[in-house]
């Protein structure tokens, strides 16, 4: 497929900006982490390790941290890391040092299961009461959206969080108040694939997984879906009273058809770029929720590595990923609009 010769300039004008946003960005993470004001070394040295730490220790920590380096060898270690998503080596609070991308690679899928359901709930809910709303403005439904929204939207989440425990855990007793599989779970079946034993999750497991997601992607949905049905709500509204929404009228279109394809087509941008948003921010995990339930994904990590274990690296690491995956959905959100809206000109 050929690219149009203002597309393809566009790409590449692009893929330069994004190259040098993405330079900014590490060196901006570098600079935070240099500046703080609490040495990693006297977390280990004094009330959180000094049960197990020892002098010979703390000097293992700071050859594996480089902290006995000078910056400039520390930047070029810290760049090489980034830039071959090693992300250096783990917290040593563990009897051998690992890589951090294997700490991460552990919690990721744990939270991409969370954050993706929630979040394709929530665009799909909030869009589709967004233009019901929008096309009965005024109304009952439109007052009720409206103020839904509004309340789970300000709502703290943490307390909806609590409230749900409270509801389906402590009382009714019907959902597990924390973790992501109950313990004591039967072994994995193994299968023979390829030359390949493979562990397959049991009914069990998949039973367990499944109740231990419910609270948290309703509360991730709830505090989420409200600023959808608003927004969509106000670019519908707008666009429903453009004229070519009264020529189709005109025209005898169905009203589906005048709402869903006409309207909400060209309301769909600013939606677009929220929905990128959000999705650039998936692998960030949900640092309140994860928290309230002990759903150990990323979020959970993050707040573990701050005030758990002061894991910088981690910290890091965690921190560019996010930064790299809301860079690229934002790129990817500025392609699209020229998919959706042809009015939309690459120069």
């Amino acid at each position: 497929m050929v690219l149009p010769m203002g597309l393809r300039g566009y790409i590449i004008k692009r893929i330069v900006y994004t190259f040098f946003l993405i330079v900014f960005v590490l060196i901006l993470n570098f600079i935070i982490f240099e500046i703080l004001p609490h040495n990693p070394l006297q977390f280990f040295a004094g009330t959180g390790g000094s049960r197990y730490m020892t002098a010979a220790k703390l000097h293992q920590i700071m050859h594996l941290w480089g902290l006995d380096q000078p910056w400039p060898v520390r930047f070029a270690a810290y760049m090489k890391n980034m830039l071959t998503f090693q992300f250096g080596y783990n917290a040593p609070s563990v009897k051998s040092p690992a890589l951090v991308i294997n700490l991460i690679l552990m919690y990721l899928p744990n939270t991409l299961v969370l954050m993706g359901i929630s979040t394709v709930l929530s665009i799909i809910i909030g869009v589709v009461l967004g233009v019901i709303a929008a096309y009965k403005r005024g109304g009952l439904f439109d007052n009720v959206a409206v103020m839904g929204s509004l309340l789970t939207f300000a709502l703290p989440t943490f307390w909806i969080g609590l409230i749900f425990i409270f509801i389906f855990s402590i009382n009714a007793r019907i959902l597990p108040p924390n973790g992501i599989i109950d313990y004591n779970m039967p072994p994995w079946n193994t299968i023979f694939l390829l030359g390949t034993h493979i562990s397959i999750p049991s009914t069990t497991e998949i039973i367990s997984r499944i109740s231990h997601l419910i609270m948290p992607v309703t509360v991730l949905t709830l505090v989420s879906f409200g600023g959808y049905t608003l927004l969509t709500r106000a670019t519908m509204m707008e666009s429903l009273t453009e004229d070519y929404i009264l020529t189709a009228k005109a025209k005898g279109l169905k009203e589906r058809t005048i709402i869903f394809k006409h309207a909400l087509k060209n309301a769909s941008l600013p939606i677009i770029t929220s929905a990128a948003m959000s999705f650039g921010f998936l692998i960030s995990g949900a640092l309140i929720t994860e928290t309230v339930f002990d759903y150990k994904g990323i979020g959970w990590l993050t707040i573990n590595s701050i005030f758990g274990t002061l894991n910088m690296p981690a910290l890091q690491a965690i921190f560019y990923v996010i930064a790299l995956c809301v860079i690229f959905a934002n790129f990817i959100s500025d392609l699209l609009y020229g998919v959706i809206d042809p009015r939309i000109k690459y120069g």
